[in-house]
């Protein structure tokens, strides 16, 4: 029984104060903050401030010479100059919600006060108000000496530059080369600035300092070098003879306002001891690099990726304390994130659920696909769909004797896909034929013909109890069975097609056309035919002749390379790894320094079309014959005497119509578990998808299509989780507006039914294309194969975690579970998913591939075992940890919570009932982890 003691972990005041500020729930984010700063220089006689730096996520500084910026680097800040900032605030004015329009009323308003508060000399008003008036210049001059890259953008930017020599005061309106600024590209449009103004004067003995947030960002003139709206001023003027402590301590508040943390907290500031706060709490988190083991004149390069603040957030939020962390490391819990039902509610309670999720999203799932990205995700899907359809279907053929084939496949393909994509409940995903269900039609094929049993009315039946079947599955909610697919199960899996993938690319490379012995003889004609006897020379050595002196003298050659073509091979092989390599160099290539920002990325988007395109050219540039994409011309039926129409009753006996409901298990199990883990991969947390997913809807129109497929006799389709994978990777958007030296963010995936429709019905019109198609040579289509298999590879913990196996602990990379997870612990684990997906593919490669689907839900068993070998703690780094049987209970709590919260919300407590209030919450939240934690 737990007791109602609330213990209390001891934190720093600055910490207690910020929980508070933070704590406050906000419904709009903080803008973005540009910082500016500005320090006072002297031209003769004349002041002018003169843009040194500027901060948008990290630093950039105008480099000697004032030609061009420098490239963008981590602010590397003396702690002493902290410590000064810091005395800086507790001595000078703090000036929070001041309202005001102009640099003139803003700078009057703080002479004002400081006079008031005894800080200033009135004789000093006039002194300080002029340097502070004074014309700022800002560093957007172009260098004489440009690169290509920067040629053609906007020519007249690169003639006239913002500064002027006029020592007029700072203008009231926005300059035309403020507003021509290029520089805004890579400022978010909501954005604000804080300008920082740091010098020595003459006049002063004691540092005149002031931080001002403005009630309303307003822009003020020329005082930044883009025409985005101020809403913090930090001035500082001091006695002369320590510029360089002047401006380090504008370099740290600088730094401070673009840190993600701060700027909250400047934004919330109630008073002067927030803010100061804010300072504390930073220099907590600062870490101290020994002068004598590191150069302080380098420059730290920007991160490849750089940490979410959310975290250290959270630290602070009274809202987020007590939070578990059962899913450290891994996937996330599916369950909550893609709110399945996991409870028998009422009939089709998920189902009903699905609709409603999708149907608002129903428009515009067509409008977001008009994007010049939509068109090469539905040509490379497109090609490998094709490709797909047509090895899969002359399969088929030959296991079927031609009652399925080619154009089956394409019929197939092209109707089930694009009714999927229409009106499944995750369009994303890619419907295709499996391995699996090749050997099901294989067997049962062979089954039917040695029982005297007709194939194609037995599949038409096994079809409609599967459709049943599958409507019972979904009308029971039966998949919230996925809650227990962890990262093992889906690693699992997506390794095992992904490696099929590869291996059926080289194996159709090995097997095609090529051979390793060459045999051609030429053997001499008959006597007898007195015609041939005069045609050629006699005694002749016809062993010894060449293919086209054996055919010129009426030979007769015999062999198996006979018809060899010397160099096809090579060509073949160039074709197909040239495909690959060109795919992914130019699918990198927007990580690339060449070029505009907006051409890599056109380059990268269209990477495989440009590759296929390439390949194809050198192919009818070389001119040999090599083996080319083959598409059926007619549309009809592969095997002459079967019709569109398979009809249920008339060739089998009664009997057979329910005894094919136990196959019908089968095939059930099995579309069951390949829809329902590749939809988990698709709909992973990684891809940042915000319409939802529809594991019932898509289960229900897959056993739609099964049943109509049965009828009109072609096969039967299931999601492909490459194909889907490769559907995803193309349409993943980043952020096109990033601060200089931050990669770009990836910000989720053009969820839309467009590009899906697209591919389906260019499948079914390719009866039509035949005369264009039939120049893609073959090993062109096997290389796009053989990427799509190494690229959904690409970001699966498994794939690191047996590459640890090679490497030495120094030189292993600083994975999070490394940390956390000992790595004996971490092998164990990897070498008990390697074992499980060798016997997978020994299962597949085998007669017993009809077992397949149960090995998967195998898998389910092994993992549930894996949590008497492993921690808890382990396996919530290195997999996921499964639900627990006290699921409903948080639930319920979790509930309670988010009243509690929107309460606070109304905010109409004052803010002593606020913290009894929050101390009761943290209390609750800590008894609930200690109610969660594993027993």
């Amino acid at each position: 029984m737990m007791s109602d003691v609330c213990v209390f972990v001891p934190v720093s005041p600055a910490a207690e104060r910020l929980r508070y500020i933070l704590g406050e729930d906000d419904d709009m984010p903080n803008p973005t903050l540009f910082t500016e700063m500005d320090t006072l220089q002297q031209d003769g006689d004349e002041l002018e401030w003169k843009e040194s730096a500027r901060w948008v996520k990290f630093e950039e500084k105008v480099e000697d010479g004032g030609e061009r910026w420098s490239k963008p680097h981590v602010s590397t800040l003396s702690l002493h100059s902290l410590f000064e900032l810091r005395t800086c605030l507790q001595t000078g004015t703090v000036v929070l919600d001041l309202e005001g329009y102009s640099l003139p009323q803003i700078v009057d308003e703080i002479i004002e006060r400081q006079i008031d508060e005894g800080m200033l000399s009135p004789d000093l008003r006039e002194k300080i108000s002029f340097v502070l008036l004074r014309k700022h210049r800002h560093q957007t001059k172009k260098p004489i000496h440009r690169s290509l890259a920067d040629m053609g953008k906007a020519s007249g930017g690169g003639a006239r530059h913002a500064h002027s020599r006029s020592m007029n005061d700072i203008a009231d309106t926005l300059s035309t080369d403020q507003l021509r600024n290029k520089f805004m590209k890579k400022i978010p449009r909501d954005a604000e600035a804080s300008n920082v103004l740091v010098g020595e004067v003459d006049f002063l003995d004691k540092p005149f300092v002031a931080f001002v947030r403005l009630a309303q960002a307003t822009t003020l003139g020329g005082l930044t070098e883009v025409p985005v709206p101020t809403r913090f001023l930090f001035i500082l003027l001091g006695p002369t003879g320590k510029a360089k402590s002047y401006n380090q301590i504008g370099r740290a508040i600088a730094t401070l306002m673009v840190d993600d943390l701060f700027s909250d907290v400047a934004y919330k500031a109630r008073d002067r001891e927030d803010l100061i706060a804010g300072i504390d709490e930073f220099l907590d988190e600062v870490i101290v690099l020994p002068p004598g083991e590191w150069d302080p004149k380098i420059r730290i390069e920007p991160p490849k990726k750089v940490p979410t603040a959310d975290k250290r957030k959270s630290v602070h939020s009274l809202n987020e304390l007590g939070q578990p962390n059962g899913t450290a490391g891994g996937s996330g819990g599916h369950a909550e994130d893609e709110e399945i039902v996991c409870v028998f509610v009422r009939f089709c309670g998920g189902l009903f659920l699905d609709m409603k999720r999708k149907l608002p999203w129903f428009p515009s799932d067509f409008y977001e696909g008009f994007h010049i990205q939509s068109i090469s995700a539905v040509l490379f899907i497109y090609l490998g769909c094709i490709t797909n359809a047509i090895t899969f279907g002359g399969l088929l053929g030959d296991a079927t004797d031609n009652y399925q084939g080619v154009m089956e496949s394409f019929l197939g393909t092209a109707l089930s896909g694009t009714v999927f994509c229409m009106f499944s409940g995750q369009p994303l995903i890619i419907l295709s034929s499996t391995g699996p269900i090749l050997i099901f039609e294989k067997l049962l094929f062979e089954f039917s013909k040695n029982n005297g049993i007709d194939y194609m009315e037995l599949r038409l039946w096994i079809g409609i109890h599967s459709c049943i079947q599958c409507f019972l599955l979904v009308a029971t909610d039966a998949s919230y069975i996925i809650k227990y697919m962890t990262r093992f199960t889906e690693e699992g899996f997506s390794s095992l097609i992904s490696f099929i993938f590869i291996s059926d690319a080289i194996k159709k490379m090995a097997h095609t056309h090529y051979v390793t012995a060459y045999k051609c003889e030429c053997l001499a004609p008959d006597p007898s035919e007195s015609i041939l006897e005069t045609s050629h020379p006699h005694n002749l050595d016809w062993s010894q002749l060449s293919k086209k002196e054996c055919v010129k003298y009426g030979g007769s050659l015999v062999g198996n390379t006979c018809k060899y073509v010397p160099d096809l091979a090579l060509m073949s092989f160039i074709l197909f790894f040239g495909t690959y390599s060109m795919t992914v160099s130019l699918k990198k290539f927007k990580f690339s320094r060449y070029f505009p920002t907006k051409l890599r990325k056109l380059i990268s988007d269209f990477s495989i079309f440009m590759a296929i395109m390439t390949f194809v050219g050198l192919d009818r540039l070389i001119g040999l014959k090599t083996p080319k994409l083959i598409v059926p011309t007619e549309f009809k039926p592969t095997r002459p005497d079967r019709g569109w129409i398979v009809l249920p009753f008339g060739k089998n006996p009664w009997w057979v119509y329910l005894a094919s409901f136990v196959p019908a298990l089968l095939v059930t199990i099995l579309i069951f578990m390949d829809q329902q883990i590749s939809a988990v991969i698709v709909n992973r947390k990684e891809n940042k998808l915000r319409k939802g997913c529809g594991y019932h809807l898509d289960l229900f129109w897959v056993g739609v299509l099964m049943a109509v497929c049965s009828f009109l006799g072609l096969p039967w389709y299931v999601a492909a989780t490459v194909i889907s994978i490769a559907h995803i990777d193309s349409l993943k958007m980043e952020s096109e507006s990033s601060a200089p030296g931050e990669q770009p963010q990836f910000l989720g995936v053009r969820e839309q039914r467009l590009t899906g429709i697209l591919v389906f019905v260019l499948t079914g019109v390719s009866i039509f294309l035949a005369p264009v198609l039939q120049f893609i040579p073959m090993p062109v289509l096997y290389g796009v194969f053989l990427y799509m298999g190494v690229a959904s590879l690409s970001g699966i913990q498994f794939w690191e975690r047996i590459k640890l196996y090679m490497m030495p602990s120094k030189y292993q990379p600083d994975f999070p579970f490394l940390r956390h997870v000992p790595l004996r612990r971490v092998h164990l684990f990897t070498l008990v998913q390697i074992i499980c997906l060798a016997v997978l593919w020994v299962l597949k490669s085998t007669v017993l591939a009809i077992l397949f689907p149960v090995m998967i839900l195998g898998l389910l068993v092994v993992r549930k075992m894996l949590d008497m070998v492993f921690s808890q703690h382990d396996l919530a780094w290195i997999d996921d940890i499964l639900p627990g049987k006290d699921k409903k209970k948080d639930k319920k709590k979790g509930d309670k919570d988010d009243t509690k919260k929107k309460d606070k919300k109304k905010g109409r407590a004052d803010d002593s009932k606020d913290k009894v209030r929050n101390v009761k919450i943290y209390c609750h939240q800590l008894a609930g982890l200690e109610q969660k934690k594993p027993g």
